[in-house]
Formats: structure tokens, C-alpha cells, sequence
């Protein structure tokens, strides 16, 4: 068991696994001053995140680097999935998760998602959902089972999950709120009803992919106006890019604002 310690002797946590942009950091072939840097913090792996609680991991996307995230905290398994949307950085890991059937009696994965996200699974992972494939051998496919996405709000291990709609330019995504925690990445407008169920919010963690606006993304500065309006007690800026040079983006953050960084902890608590 890899595991570093036991789920049911730790507090309910969100991990951030992940926090960087869709190549990652650093950038293949980038010698700007974050992708040369020597300090671990500034190296960012595929945005993702871990919600740990007394009854299992529930992971938040399963990006490509999935197998080092898990390597690297130690964990075996997740128990669940949430998927915010479809894009390569959030789903390509999937591959990954067949391992975790040998710790959970072969008992298929739920992956909760909207039915958009499954038909790309579906698609991209074709031969998970092929009988002969599975019955040759059940270590050579991810076993999964879709669950839909339920409003207002649904339960995963116990847990009671809001999905917050969210834009990510074009596309309808979702984040996720859970007791006094919001995790909202790939965002670049926060529809109005969204809001209300940002509300009261202690925690939360936000898109802010580099200094200047982008069309999917929210830019540092967009990113702080959202983090105003809903006032959390402290907010964490994740899916960043190379380009938001950390001391640049220092001379804007308030006090109560700070960049993520793979492997942050965030107390979970009100659930």
C-alpha cells in the first residue's frame, strides 16, 4: 500500500495536486526566468486536485500527470472522480487509474460528469469500454462507471458537492464547492447565479492563468476582482502559466491572496 498514512486518521483536505497550465511548468524548451528556476514551488504539474476526507480521496480531474502526482504524495488510489470539462489536461490520466481497481476489490470507478465530458471519454478511451479488452484481462483497462453530475447539489463518499457553472471562453465547466472550499480552475467569467453559491466561501482556490487577460482564462487581475466580490477569507491563484512571473504578480496579490503550488493543503471544514 502506498499510501502515506490512513484517510480515516487525517482531517478532510483539499490537495492541490496540480497547479500549473496545459504544458505544465516549466514549458519543454522555455528559458524564461520561472521555467530556469530552481525552486520547486515554481514547478507545476497539470491542474488537478485531491479532496481527502475520513471515507476515501474523491480526485478533482485526472490530468497527464496523475501517476507523479499520486507518486509524489504517496497515495494509492482516489475512490471517485469529479470531472470540471473535457479538455486533454483534465482527462488524459485516465489511463492511470486502472491500478486502482487492485485496491478496490475491482470495483469500478465512479466518474461524475456532465454528459459532454463522457462522450469524450468515451471516444478518447474507446477500448476501456471494450468487452473483449476487459474480459482478456482487467488490469488492461480503467474500470469506470459515469455518474451524472445532479444540481443543486449530489453526495460522494458522504460528502455533499455544489457544482459551480462556470465559462471557460466558449465551453460550460463546472468547479466545485465542498463545505468551505471552492475549487474553480479553467474559468474565465463567473456567470451571476454563480455567485450565490460562491457565498461565504473561507477557501478558495482560482483561475489566474498569467498577468494579462486571455480569452479562456482569467487574467491576475480579473482573478483578483472575482476573489473581491466573493471575499473569502483566503484565496490560492492556480492554472498558471511561466508567464505570471511570481514577483510581479507579489507587487498585486492583498495580503489574503497568494499563488498555489503543487502539494498545498487546505483545511476543509462545515461538512
Amino acid at each position: 500500500m502506498l499510501d502515506k498514512a490512513d484517510p480515516q486518521s487525517q482531517p478532510s483536505e483539499l490537495i492541490l495536486l496540480g497547479t500549473g497550465t496545459s504544458v505544465g511548468v516549466p514549458v519543454l524548451g522555455c528559458q524564461c526566468k520561472v521555467c530556469t528556476s530552481v525552486d520547486p514551488k515554481l514547478h507545476r504539474t497539470r491542474a488537478s486536485a485531491v479532496i481527502a476526507t475520513p471515507a476515501g480521496r474523491i480526485l478533482i480531474d485526472a490530468g497527464p500527470d496523475l501517476r507523479q502526482q499520486f507518486l509524489r504524495e504517496k497515495f494509492s488510489h482516489a475512490d471517485a472522480i469529479l470531472m470540471t470539462h473535457h479538455h486533454a489536461d483534465h482527462v488524459m490520466g485516465l489511463d492511470d487509474v486502472r491500478v486502482f481497481a487492485h485496491y478496490r476489490g475491482d470495483a469500478p470507478l465512479p466518474i461524475y460528469c456532465d454528459p459532454e465530458v463522457e462522450s469524450v471519454i468515451r471516444r478518447a478511451f474507446s477500448y476501456a469500454f471494450d468487452p473483449a479488452v476487459y474480459l482478456h484481462s482487467k488490469t488492461a483497462v480503467p474500470i469506470i462507471n459515469f455518474e451524472r453530475i445532479q444540481r443543486p447539489s449530489f453526495q460522494v463518499l458522504g460528502v455533499t458537492i455544489t457544482p459551480i457553472p462556470l465559462k471557460h471562453g466558449p465551453l460550460d465547466v463546472l468547479g466545485f464547492r465542498v463545505g468551505d472550499v471552492a475549487y474553480c480552475t479553467d474559468v474565465n467569467h463567473i456567470p451571476e447565479e454563480s455567485f450565490a453559491l460562491l457565498a461565504g466561501v473561507k477557501h478558495l482556490v482560482l483561475d489566474a492563468l498569467r498577468l494579462e487577460p486571455h480569452p479562456t482564462h482569467f487574467g491576475l487581475m480579473e482573478s483578483l476582482q472575482a476573489i473581491e466580490r466573493i471575499q473569502p477569507t483566503r484565496a490560492y491563484l492556480t492554472h498558471i502559466a511561466c508567464r505570471l512571473d511570481p514577483d510581479e504578480a507579489a507587487r498585486h496579490l492583498p495580503s489574503h491572496v497568494e499563488l498555489a503550488y503543487d502539494g498545498l493543503r487546505i483545511l476543509i471544514s462545515d461538512l
